[in-house]
């Protein structure tokens, strides 16, 4: 693990991570894609993270119970959730999940093949959990994105786009999905994960593109962005290191105010730490 050329504030937030433990119930893949709270908890001593963020894994599909463990394991001081639900999903469910911890929702629909809930989902949902001060999050393509920009724009909450709004990497900002997520960050209720490096790019390691992408959000609105290390690397072969990817945040967040900003006081007011 590469040493950090910089030092972390302190309560740094890692605002997108994933556990997955086979030994909950799941669609048989979780045993491929072990990240257990023991090996996370370790690497947040480590790197100096002691805030996380953990985002219901797909292998649990709507079952939340994997998500509420690692955020009681990992301390609820410290930990936050956003759970995978659907419309059928009760009030006292949803309260349930409210008090373990969670404090938003995820719509991963990029893969419609393997998308365990629908968008059709989301506005009603937007509309039930608007006064918890939950925020939806939208793991979607460019043009999903562009797509559904008319009912992104009325959910009455508050919004995160997951891994920079996966643009189109041979666009960039340039796609036009870019200047939609611009206008929802200048309504005041919006927010760009900077994540998932591999998941925007064209020329692969060390991602210059993926860099050059988060810079530009980051640098539009340092106070709607968060990073997230996107933990245990699900969509990679090779598992990229964990120092190295952390050494990135001196990049796209060059100054200590943006740092701030970016690990501390933006996860503290979207999540409530």
């Amino acid at each position: 693990m590469n040493r950090l050329p910089f030092s972390l504030p302190q309560n740094a937030c890692n605002a997108h991570l994933h556990i997955i433990d086979p030994a909950f119930p799941n669609d048989g893949k979780a045993a491929s894609q072990i990240g257990t709270v023991e090996t996370y908890r370790q690497l947040a001593r480590e790197l100096g993270l002691p805030r996380a963020v953990f985002v219901q894994a797909k292998p649990f599909g709507k079952d939340n119970a994997c998500l509420v463990d690692a955020i009681e394991r990992f301390g609820k001081d410290n930990a936050r959730g956003i759970a995978v639900v659907d419309a059928a999903v009760s009030d006292r469910e949803l309260k349930a999940l409210h008090e373990a911890g969670v404090r938003g929702l995820r719509f991963s629909v990029w893969n419609p093949n393997n998308a365990v809930v629908s968008f059709d989902d989301c506005y009603p949902l937007a509309q039930r959990m608007k006064d918890m001060g939950w925020n939806m999050q939208l793991h979607m393509s460019a043009q999903q994105i562009a797509q559904q920009a008319d009912t992104i724009r009325k959910l009455p909450c508050k919004v995160v786009f997951d891994h920079m709004g996966r643009l189109d990497p041979k666009q960039s900002v340039k796609d036009p999905a870019y200047t939609f997520i611009l206008e929802m960050i200048d309504r005041g209720n919006a927010w760009v994960k900077l994540s998932g490096p591999y998941l925007n790019t064209i020329v692969g390691w060390p991602w210059p593109d993926a860099s050059a992408t988060a810079r530009a959000i980051a640098t539009y609105a340092p106070e709607r962005v968060v990073w997230g290390s996107d933990f245990p690397h699900v969509t990679e072969k090779v598992k990229p290191d964990e120092g190295a990817l952390v050494a990135l945040i001196a990049d796209w967040l060059p100054s200590e105010h943006a740092r701030q900003l970016a690990l501390v006081d933006n996860p503290q007011e979207l999540y409530g730490f």
